[in-house]
């Protein structure tokens, strides 16, 4: 940044206090001097106005005196300035205060005398003679130009007087208003990894620096979930990365202390058994980071009937149950075609993992929602656990091995999978028992 930008950058106040008041001090002065200059300048043309209606009333009466009576009439005239003036600028008559030499004839005319400033109007005239004169009329400005200074004087003090006084007002009231917002930035500050549960005071206002202290908190909460779910994932994400790594280590010192009893085959066989479950943890670990990031997914359609066949058609091949996919009819969505086709593997593979002999897949489309329906005949899902099911980690059915038991983390991509596009995902009991698994999606025309 260049040397005069860094000190102007210094030079603007910093505080939303002082930004505030001298935001406020300079529209102010701004708009009282604007409204000055235009209150002088119309006052100017009110007085002027009146001064020249003066004028031209004491003219009016002049010219009719002189008119009759001829040049003469307007001897007696005094605090005016009155002159008949002829052929060559000859003074004919003149008042008390209007000696020669002669007066502007110039109608509206300004002419100064002694300090005195007068307003001169004139007009032509026929004598009682036959000859022809103009008669010249001066009224004194020297009330409007007091009037003028007066108020230009009272609004030189007033304005800045004004001015200073709005911005003390605005600077304390800022500052009041401002103070509990100056708490709680204290109170966030102060909010740490180990303080745990903290919140801040909530003024009982209920104006804006309220709603933000509210909105401060429900944001320490929900940081707070995260964190807990974070180190709670931390926790089981290790433990599960743990055990691979510690059989085959065991596997391993024991092929080394008796490599005379450890089969080859055998060892190889669990090492490859142990990658497998590492690989498919960490490839769900790598999934899910992905969908905390990505948020919402904007795709192209997916045929979820395609996905669902591809599904069933795998399962069969396995030959490890029996399934039924007389119920997928066409439903097509917008999507991350990748993405959908591991929700519905997901939900097929858990079928499969729960199923006594038969897993049955479905799709179908219920107004302007599309749905893949997943049942098996297992032992089903008791209605307190159907929500923790798509916890990361989760195993309902702790006697099984991990093996059979999968990582504990498919049905948390499907959870987080479905919402990324916009949908939902819930368990529900199968007609012949089991486990219903039913995701809905909006369905795409």
């Amino acid at each position: 940044m260049p040397e005069r930008a860094q000190r102007a950058a210094l030079s603007r106040p910093r505080s939303v206090r002082a930004r505030t008041t001298f935001a406020a001090v300079l529209l102010v002065l701004a708009a009282l001097v604007v409204g000055s200059v235009v209150f002088v300048t119309v006052l100017r043309l009110v007085l002027l106005d009146g001064v020249r209606s003066t004028a031209e009333s004491g003219l009016e009466q002049a010219t009719a005196r002189v008119e009759a009576d001829g040049a003469r009439a307007v001897d007696g005239y005094d605090e005016v300035l009155v002159q008949v003036v002829g052929r060559g600028g000859r003074v004919l008559a003149h008042g008390d205060d209007a000696d020669p030499p002669a007066l502007p004839t110039a109608d509206e005319s300004r002419w100064s005398d002694d300090g005195d400033r007068w307003l001169l109007v004139a007009d032509d005239v026929d004598l009682p003679d036959g000859t022809e004169a103009t008669v010249v009329f001066g009224a004194s400005l020297d009330a409007a130009d007091t009037a003028t200074t007066t108020v230009v004087t009272l609004l030189g003090v007033g304005v800045p007087v004004l001015v200073l006084l709005m911005g003390v007002g605005t600077w304390v009231v800022v500052g009041r208003s401002l103070r509990p917002v100056e708490r709680i930035r204290r109170q966030v500050a102060e909010v740490g990894g180990a303080s745990r549960g903290a919140r801040v005071a909530v003024p009982g206002t209920g104006d804006e620096v309220a709603r933000l202290a509210a909105t401060m908190n429900d944001m320490l909460e929900r940081l707070d979930r995260s964190a807990a779910a974070q180190r709670r994932f931390v926790s089981d994400a290790s433990h599960e990365l743990r055990s691979p790594i510690a059989s085959v280590r065991q596997h391993a010192a024991v092929a080394r202390a008796h490599p005379d009893r450890v089969d080859l085959v055998e060892l190889a066989d669990v090492v490859s058994a142990e990658n497998d479950r590492l690989a498919a943890l960490v490839d769900g670990l790598l999934e899910l980071s992905r969908l905390d990031e990505r948020g919402a997914v904007e795709g192209r359609p997916v045929d979820l009937d395609d996905l669902a066949l591809a599904e069933v058609a795998r399962v069969r091949s396995a030959g490890l149950v029996a399934v039924d996919g007389s119920g997928i009819g066409p439903a097509r969505v917008l999507g991350d075609e990748r993405l959908l086709g591991r929700v519905v593997r997901n939900l097929v593979d858990n079928a499969v993992r729960h199923a006594d002999g038969r897993v049955a897949v479905g799709v179908r489309t219920v107004g302007d929602t599309a749905e893949v329906v997943v049942d098996d005949d297992g032992s089903g899902i008791a209605p307190a656990e159907r929500e923790r099911v798509f916890d990361r980690f989760v195993r309902l059915d702790e006697a099984r091995s991990r093996d059979e038991g999968g990582s504990g983390l498919g049905l948390a991509i499907v959870r987080d999978a479905v919402r990324a596009h916009g949908g939902s995902v819930r368990v529900e009991d199968a007609p012949g028992g089991g486990a219903r698994f039913v995701v809905r999606l909006p369905r795409s025309d």
